[in-house]
Order: C-alpha cells, then structure tokens, then sequence
C-alpha cells in the first residue's frame, strides 16, 4: 500500500469500503475500474482491458467507460448479478489543490436503480428485507422509483413463516433481497426463491436487528415522534425489517429520500391468498412456457392509459380483494364507463396526456431531474384541471366525489411555466432552461450578451469594408474564443493590427484587442447566466421536492381510474358482465368462458360451459375427458373468473353469482410441469373445488 501512487492509494482506501461492488472512479471524462474490478467489468462489458502505472512493479489492469454513457455500462452490471459503486469528483479540478477529492455518491443494486431507460414503466421494482426469527417474520419492500413502501408479518414457525413469505415473494417478486442470516440459513426456501424469482439476495449486519434502534430510525425518516402514527407500534417484526430497509437505502443511495414518506401496513388476510404455484400455473402476468406478457391475464386486462394505472393493475391483479363492499366499489365506477362509453372514452383521452408522476418525483427528489422532466410534470398537472371538471361536472355521485378529491396542483404548475421555457435542453449545466423574465439578473446579463453579438455582427461588416476583404468572418471555438477568419487569397490586405493566431489550410486566423476585450465581456456574461440558471433551477426542483406527497395523492387517484377506466373497456369490447357477489361460498357461473383463450383464439368461437359449486352436495367437480379435451383449461376459466370478480372487474359469462374466496390454489401433478393440476377455491368456512 505504502508503494502506491497518491492517486492509487485514494482508489484503494475508498474501494475497502465497498469491495461487494465494482468502483466506478471517475477521472477526468471516463469512470475507470481497476484490478479485479477491471478484470471483470471488461469481460462483462466487453471492452478493452489496459494497464495503468500504480507505482508497484506490475500495472494496475484497469478499463474505463464514458461517464456521459455511463448509465448503459452501469444498467449491464446490475442485470448480470453486480453492485455498482459511483465514485465522483467531489471538487473542481481546476480549482482542486493536489489530488482531487473523490467518494462514492451511490451505491446502484437491483432494487435501487432509477434509471427509467433500465425499468418496465408498468412493473414496480421492489428492493425486500426480510427478518426471520423462532417465532415470527416480517417482509417490508420498497420501490425507489415510485417512493411506495409496505410492510407485513407473521408468527408461528419457521416453517409457517417461510410458507408465508414464498406467498408474498410471489406477489410482490423483488429484483432485491436483503435478509438477516437466520432465514439465509435456511438453504431450502433460499433455493425455491432463487428458482422461482432470482433476486439478488444479500445479508444484512444482525447488530441492526434492535427494536428500539430501529424504531429511532423509521421516526427519524418520516419525521414523527411516535411510530404508532405509522400503525406499526406493536409489530416487531414489520419494525425491524423497516428500519433495516431504510438503513440499507441510506446507506447505498445517501440522499434524504423525502420521496418515500408514508409506509403502508398491510394484513394479508384482507386479500385472497395466491400462492407462487397458482400464480405461475394461472398465468396471471406471463405465460408458462415464453414468459412472455400476451396470452397473460395482465396482457388482456391492461388497456391502462399510463405507467402509473399498469402497476396498480398489476398490484390489483396479484392482491384480490376480499371484502364485498371494497370490491363493490370498484365495480360501481366500472359500470359507470360501461355504461357510458362517451364518458369513458373522454377519461382515457385525458388520462393519456398524464406521465409517470410517480417516477418523475423520485427523480426530482432525487436531485436527477432535468428541465425536460418538469416540463412533462406542468404537462401532467395541466390535465388535472380539466380531468376533475370532467368528474364533477358528470351525472354520478361517486365520479363527482373523486373529483373533489383531486388537488390541481395549480402553484406547482404555475411555477415551471413562468420559470422553464417549454422546449429546454437535455443538459442543465449549460444555460437556456429559464426563461429570462423570471429573474432580473438573468434578463440584464442576456441583455448584455445580446448586444455584444450584435457589437460582433456589425464589426464583421466593418471590418469587411474597411479592409476590402469580402471573405472575412468572425468565428469562435472553445480553444482561441473568438477570432477573425481570412482566406489565403486576401492575405495580402490584412490590417496591421491583426494579430495572427492560428494557420489553417485555407487561410489564417487572427485576434485583435477590441475583440478580446468583448470576448471577455460576452464569456462572462455567459459563465455568470449558466451559474445562475443552474442555481435557479435547483431552487426550483427543492421547491417541488417538498410537494413530493401532493404529488403522490394525485398520482394514486389518476392510477385507480385508470385501472377501472380499462375494466371497462375490456368488458365492453369482449361483451363480460357485472359479476354479483355472495358470503354464502356459491360460485354460480352461466356461459362462462376462459378470459385469455377467448381473446387468442380470434378466428374460432368459444365454447362456454356452466359451473356450480357450493358448500352443500356441490363441493366437488370430477372434470374427465381424454388429453387436451380443455380439463386445464375449464378449471382455469372457474379461478380466473372469480378472481377477476374480486379485483373488480367485470367477468366474461351470461351471468355470474361469485362467493367471495379467501384463497385459490393449486395442487400439480409430478408429470404435468404445471400445465395440469387441482385448482381449489377456498372459502374462510370450507373449500370449494
């Protein structure tokens, strides 16, 4: 160590801190990696491998990319299995005494990317801790890129916990795991949750697993005095899994993360029970063999007019409900657009102009926003205005109520567009964001710098006439600033005053000291309008990061109409009906027809078929019929009827009398490889097959 250069030394001592991951040190242009981190990022990457002088005898390999492009390299790392460490230049150069101070900025894993190119923008992705003990277990997970945060626990035994948290590892599927090392131990359910899911699971230090620090942690997060306003003040397990999560996130992401400000305690009996098996073997999301979207339930139900409505469908879809007046709810607005396609037609039409609120607010709290990305959010909350004078203004109690639930987000708006000019560009490091009547300074120095160009304009023509030379011009580069350009031909009529700068091929380049003096006066009037444009404009993004929730709340509004919005228009086009609903465990199902193969099989009718079931003499259905005479496919259409019922959706049947199930599940045969099986549907008093 003691033979490392001083530049080594710095790599080497921010490097112990983070030898899970690849450090990405920036230099100059380019983040480098060296050693062992270079021996591997070139490899994944596939780029050049080199050396570097590190003052021992043999070089340092090492291997850089781009930091403008870096997001790409990182993004192929993350997918492989890596943690990424960013290192960045905490000081000026120019201005830096000796080495160049450096750090790590942020940590990026799995389920802390916010790059919006690397994310489904229907697909949350959810980062999980996870803390297991003898005698309960509690899950909390988070996605970064929306700020939602929830948690729930169990008690009972290890392996009543591990049943429990496959089921809610199958609902939520985390890109990211962290875990204590009692539930690492467990070889078995880690092995079922790599097959099934393939996370990236890490540990996590057991000095965290302390109730009263964790609890100190999660009031210091969401700034409150007493967690009980969090309504997790008795759970144990939900706290330290929490606190252990934001723990992680402020560890690796070291920002406030103010975007993250509510965490949603949940109790798993509320919603259906569907294990991972039954997930998979119904196709809710992908299909078995191709793993591909079409030919999912998700794929035909999803006619969602933004990101923010695709994940909630999703989030629906994996969490049925099973209360009937919560689901009934649903299925009153769904009737409404079904009813009244105008009106249903006009939600969608404005609801396609909305973008991802969510995610532009964590880019804005996360301090990465661009001018782009506000002008999309005044674009998104210009829509507000008119989508809550639609609800209100419509025949229904229930639209009108939502409508008045509806914050415009009027200041906000109002704010970008007197500050951000509408087109801006990519970079905010370089001027032309802000408009110039936002701010007096800003108005003089354009004011000074408009008119030095038009002092360079005049003197061209001058100087043209002055000199007979018809060719001259004045140009710029960032090497010489601004110079006066002669052709060879006119060479012979070049003023005296001119003071030659630079030989080209064609002519000669020359400066005068008029010039340099306005240069310097132009320069400086433009170094000064980026500083302030950039100042500006973080004052602008801090203002709205504290409007993070208000933003949220609308953004939650806009995501349940949506989904409910495209309920109806998936009953419309494909001609389902309101399903009715019961306590009483009948499932009662005239005509019904598989949702999925109905809509693949464009070219062919379906044949629909009746069920009945109930708790009495019908408890049981004995399907027989020679291979692929539909048997899957049957059993299949009961499950995802009445699970499309209680999501509230309307269901395709003649009719349809739903009994509210607790859970559906499958039983697979050793030789079906979960394309054959027992699918039961399980009522809180007896199952019902």
């Amino acid at each position: 160590m003691s033979d490392l250069t001083p530049m080594m030394k710095q790599y080497m001592n921010i490097k112990k801190n983070y030898e899970d991951s690849i450090l990405f040190y920036r230099l100059g242009d380019f983040y480098e990696m060296f050693f062992d981190d270079a021996l591997v990022a070139s490899k994944e990457l596939e780029i050049t491998l080199t050396q570097r002088e590190c003052g021992l005898e043999e070089k340092a390999p090492m291997c850089g990319v781009p930091f403008h492009a870096a997001d790409s390299y990182v993004n192929k790392l993350i997918d492989r299995g890596h943690k990424v460490a960013i290192c960045e230049q905490l000081e000026d150069p120019a201005l830096a005494k000796g080495l160049v101070k450096r750090d790590v900025i942020r940590v990026v894993t799995p389920g802390t990317i916010t790059d919006l190119n690397a994310l489904d923008e229907k697909t949350n992705n959810f980062l999980s801790c996870i803390f297991l003990d003898k005698n309960g277990i509690g899950i909390t997970y988070v996605d970064i890129s929306t700020g939602e945060m929830y948690t729930t626990q169990y008690y009972g035994n290890e392996k009543q916990c591990i049943g429990f948290l496959l089921d809610e590892l199958g609902k939520i599927s985390p890109s990211e795991i962290i875990a204590n090392d009692t539930f690492l131990e467990n070889k078995k359910a880690t092995k079922i949750i790599s097959n099934k899911i393939n996370p990236y699971i890490s540990s996590y230090n057991n000095n965290l697993i302390d109730v009263n620090l964790m609890t100190e942690k999660i009031e210091n997060h969401f700034n409150i005095d007493d967690i009980a306003k969090l309504n997790i003040a008795d759970k144990k397990y939900s706290i330290i899994s929490a606190g252990v999560l934001l723990n992680y996130l402020y560890e690796t992401q070291k920002v406030s993360l103010g975007h993250i400000n509510n965490i949603s305690y949940y109790n798993v009996s509320d919603y259906m029970v569907l294990d991972i098996n039954t997930r998979i073997n119904l196709e809710l999301n992908e299909t078995i063999i191709s793993k591909a979207k079409k030919g999912s339930l998700l794929w035909l139900l999803d006619k969602t007019s933004t990101a923010m409505g695709g994940r909630l469908l999703k989030k629906w879809i994996e969490q049925p409900l099973i209360n009937i007046d919560k689901i009934q709810q649903r299925l009153d607005v769904v009737q409404i657009f079904y009813d009244d396609i105008i009106l249903m037609d006009q939600v969608k039409t404005l609801l396609k102009g909305i973008y991802d609120l969510e995610r532009l607010t964590s880019k804005i709290a996360y301090g990465n926003c661009n001018a782009r990305d506000l002008v999309s959010l005044k674009n998104s909350i210009s829509i507000l205005p008119k989508l809550r004078n639609l609800l209100i203004n419509s025949n229904y109690d229930i639209l009108r109520n939502i409508g008045n639930t509806i914050d415009c987000l009027d200041d906000i708006f109002v704010l970008i567009d007197k500050s951000i000019i509408d087109e801006p560009p990519l970079s905010i490091k370089e001027g032309g964001v802000i408009k110039s009547d936002y701010n007096k300074e800003l108005f003089e120095l354009r004011e000074a710098s408009t008119k030095g160009k038009d002092w360079l304009s005049s003197l061209e023509e001058q100087e043209k006439q002055r000199t007979g030379i018809k060719s001259l011009k004045i140009g710029f580069n960032k090497v010489f600033g601004y110079y006066i350009e002669i052709s060879k031909s006119y060479l012979n009529l070049v003023p005296e005053n001119y003071i030659r700068k630079q030989t080209l091929v064609n002519g000669e380049r020359y400066i005068t000291p008029e010039l340099k003096e306005m240069e310097s006066k132009i320069l400086g009037a433009e170094e000064k309008m980026i500083a302030i444009e950039y100042k500006i404009f973080a004052e602008i993004r801090d203002s709205i990061k504290k409007e993070a929730k208000r933003i949220q709340n609308a953004s939650k509004i806009v995501s349940k109409l949506d989904v409910l919005n495209s309920f109806a228009q998936v009953a419309f086009k494909n001609n389902y009906i309101r399903p009715k609903l019961n306590n009483d465990g009948e499932i009662n199902i005239i005509n019904g027809r598989h949702p999925v193969v109905e809509e693949l099989i464009e070219s062919e009718l379906f044949v629909p078929n009746d069920t009945f079931l109930d708790k009495n003499d019908n408890r049981v259905l004995i399907i027989t019929g020679p291979n692929m005479a539909g048997k899957s496919t049957y059993m299949r259409q009961v499950a995802l009827i009445t699970l499309m019922a209680q999501i509230g959706s309307f269901v395709p049947a003649d009719d349809a009398n739903i009994g509210i199930v607790d859970r559906i599940f499958t039983r697979i045969g050793a030789s079906d490889n979960l394309t054959q099986g027992e699918i039961s549907l399980k009522t809180q008093q007896k199952t019902v097959y």
